[in-house]
């Protein structure tokens, strides 16, 4: 580049008002100062034409005659240079103020240099090359200015502009990081959408499904030490709740070895099958860590989850007769379908367990799953009522009716994620709910009523709305709170 930076090589266009960016410089302690060559001075008397340059001045002779021709210009070296040529070209100000003329009339200054108030100008190339610095503001006011205007005429320029300001965006979110817990269903749909099932999933086993697969997600973010993280399981027992303290690796333990019962039912080997397994929930879990020779580990992962793939796809090619298949929990039995929706929500509590355990997010499953839990939940109440009137824990029965027939109910409104009404038979596990036989109603949010049934509140914790016959809401609410177990 030649014309103090005014003209280019290879006529390169020119580029009025823009700012130039200097090129690469050497550190200062790599510089040799004593082989840079001092810049020319300008001849006496002389000004650029639009720039105001310092006053020059050269040592006069003591005469008064104009300064002699340096003695390096006649061919002779000068013995003594003196300071040098830089202290000769510019001299130190004088101290003492301008001398005013004659009639009082100040001297006029030198013109500011002109500053250009023309917007600024600059090719298509260059505004290209801004547009991730104008995403970004970090473009000056003028070049803000010059990009804006080129975008309202240039149609390439203003999409990749609208693309690098969404991007800009993402940047900055301030949303969680965690993947959309429904993530999974909605990939799943969409690729079912468009090449379906050759053997679906039965529509009563997708929340086991969706619940299985949720916490082995889970599993697969914790470390090895967190698998030794302490869990508090909490149910309700004999009017109290009572906890159990085990870890992360035997909790995943329990929710197999209670798996166990579905798999004996669709004919697939039993975990703990060893002739004198018990039926019931808790004694199957004790049996199972009492058989554990040394404290579980992730390695119980891979078996349980196996368990639950072939558990799913065992029940997808048995068809639609396998639902009713009864599942036997020792003291109660359940059909296959609702066993299934049991497990379900029994993974969804312990998965929130093991969340607390070692601090992940854990929401609640979709609204027309938890539904459905709900909706179990609600249809277990009548028996369990029936039997903690049995065993003298529940009021007595006030208006038997006929099997079949509307009695005597319940009006339970759940709000919120998964809501519902559910009107609940109180004097007859056989008679029918009915909105006309209502004689109190309880409001309960869906999540917080989850809570209950699976005891980790008590009754009397319960934030309900209550209106109505006081007795039969406090039989309801103990009764819920009694479906929970290990």
């Amino acid at each position: 580049m030649t014309g103090g930076g005014r003209e280019s090589e290879g006529g390169e266009e020119e580029v009025r008002g823009a700012r130039r960016i200097p090129g690469p410089r050497g550190a200062a302690d790599d510089l040799d100062l004593a082989s840079v060559p001092l810049p020319p001075l300008p001849p006496p008397g002389g000004t650029a034409p639009d720039e105001a340059v310092p006053e020059q001045s050269q040592p006069a002779s003591a005469s008064g005659d104009a300064p002699e021709t340096p003695e390096s210009d006649a061919g002779e070296p000068d013995p003594d240079p003196g300071p040098g040529p830089a202290a000769e070209a510019w001299p130190e100000p004088d101290p003492r103020p301008e001398a005013e003329p004659a009639d009082g009339t100040p001297e006029p200054h030198a013109p500011d240099p002109l500053v250009s108030s023309a917007p600024v100008v600059l090719p298509h190339q260059v505004l290209k090359a801004l547009l991730g610095a104008w995403a970004l503001s970090a473009c000056s006011a003028e070049e803000t200015a010059a990009v804006e205007d080129h975008l309202t005429g240039c149609a390439p320029c203003a999409d990749e502009a609208l693309r690098l300001r969404d991007a800009v965006g993402l940047l900055h979110t301030d949303g969680s990081l965690d993947l959309d817990p429904t993530l999974r269903t909605r990939v799943l749909d969409g690729c079912f959408g468009r090449r379906p099932a050759r053997i679906p999933v039965p529509e009563w086993a997708a929340p086991y499904d969706a619940e299985t697969a949720r916490l082995d997600a889970l599993l697969r973010d914790i470390g090895d030490s967190e698998w030794h993280a302490p869990v508090r399981l909490q149910w309700f027992e004999e009017e109290r709740q009572v906890s159990r303290r085990t870890t992360v690796a035997g909790v995943i333990g329990h929710l197999m070895a209670v798996d166990g019962l579905l798999s004996a039912a669709l004919g697939l080997d039993d975990p703990l099958d060893d002739g004198k397994t018990p039926l019931d929930p808790t004694e199957r879990t004790e049996t199972y860590w009492s058989a554990t020779r040394r404290p579980p580990t992730r390695a119980v992962r891979e078996p349980w989850r196996a368990q639950s793939h072939e558990l799913i796809r065992t029940a997808s090619f048995a068809g639609r007769n396998v639902a009713e298949t009864s599942v036997s929990y020792g003291a109660f039995a359940l059909p296959l379908q609702d066993a299934a929706l049991d497990r379900a929500f029994e993974c969804w509590v312990h998965g929130g367990d093991i969340a607390d355990a070692v601090d992940y997010p854990y929401p609640a499953p979709s609204a027309a799953h938890l539904h459905r839990m709900i909706d179990l939940a609600a249809r277990m109440l009548p028996a369990a009522l029936a039997g903690r009137r049995s065993a003298g824990l529940a009021g007595p029965a006030k208006d038997l009716v006929a099997a079949g027939a509307p009695g005597r109910s319940l009006h339970l409104e759940i709000e919120g994620h998964g809501g519902g009404d559910w009107y609940i038979a109180l004097d007859s596990p056989a008679a029918v709910g009915a909105p006309e036989r209502a004689v109190a109603q309880v409001a309960l949010d869906g999540v917080e009523f989850c809570r209950l049934v699976a005891g980790h509140i008590s009754p009397v914790e319960a934030a309900a709305g209550q209106e109505g016959d006081r007795e039969a809401i406090r039989d309801v609410l103990f009764a819920a709170a009694s479906l929970s177990r290990l």
